[in-house]
């Protein structure tokens, strides 16, 4: 295969351009100055130590986590049941509810938020972190689905149909041939729907109410221009927990792949 010299360019610029921000991040985060500019003034790690002193901030985190938690093992439990459903089943309807489910996908996220909005504010609910829980759940099931009928399709039907022959239950079959093959992708699942949850800023800004999220926390914290290095401070341990995340999931998704001997296309790394 000729190679492509152009192309090879083009990823590389494309690759420089996403991700040299989150790059430069960390500098700024380190730089002893209220001013994010050239030149640096200097090493210092005194925004962090302002930022593990301010309550503030870890009472968003704390509600942040609770969301994220939530959100990422309701998520990965209805991602399971419905990739199962999609793929080991049929059923009236199949390909309009699974199109339905992965809808939010390709919705913006502000119409789902005034969306969610409207309705509880019908209903007469109270905006709060589980209203957050509800919103993230519907953003997050997508991506749950698609890792999850991915993990399904890569099991060979007839392990359970063997399972079944020697005297299992379809429940026992599921719980001691099914479920530990699929364990690689439930951990994925987990995994990217808490990193979705816990970076989200929009439906955390509509239906979070008097419960800040960090997103929003960190959204505010940009009104006053002597926060701004404290929030690069908190930017970098976070891009730093994400591709740690991001790492494991793929660790788990790859052993996933190997375990049942498919052939791995690609992932997230």
């Amino acid at each position: 295969m000729k190679s492509a010299p152009g192309l090879r360019s083009y990823a590389i610029l494309y690759l420089v351009f996403l991700y040299g921000p989150i790059l430069i991040l960390p500098l700024f985060a380190f730089n002893n100055a209220t001013v994010v500019s050239f030149p640096l003034s200097g090493f210092t790690t005194k925004w962090f130590s302002e930022m593990m002193a301010d309550q503030a901030l870890w009472r968003a985190l704390r509600t942040s986590l609770q969301i994220s938690l939530s959100t990422a093992v309701i998520a990965t439990a209805l991602g399971v049941m419905a990739a199962r459903a999609a793929v080991r089943y049929r059923w009236p309807g199949k390909p309009g509810v699974m199109g339905l489910i992965l809808l939010p996908l390709v919705l913006p996220e502000i119409i789902i938020a005034m969306s969610m909005l409207i309705v509880l504010i019908w209903l007469g609910a109270p905006q709060m972190w589980f209203t957050v829980i509800l919103g993230h759940v519907l953003i997050t099931l997508p991506f749950s689905v698609t890792i999850m009928t991915a993990a399904f399709q890569s099991i060979d039907v007839s392990f359970e149909e063997a399972a079944l022959d020697l005297g299992e239950t379809p429940l026992s079959s599921f719980r001691l041939i099914t479920l530990p093959l699929v364990m690689p992708g439930i951990i994925s699942s987990f995994l990217i729907s808490f990193t979705i949850s816990i970076d989200e800023y929009i439906i955390a800004n509509f239906l979070g109410g008097n419960d800040t999220a960090l997103s929003v926390y960190i959204y505010g914290q940009f009104r006053f221009p002597a926060k701004v290095p404290m929030v690069l401070a908190l930017g970098t341990c976070l891009v730093a927990m994400s591709i740690l995340l991001l790492t494991i999931a793929e660790y788990f998704r790859r052993r996933g792949v190997a375990r049942v001997g498919g052939k791995d296309s690609g992932g997230f790394l």
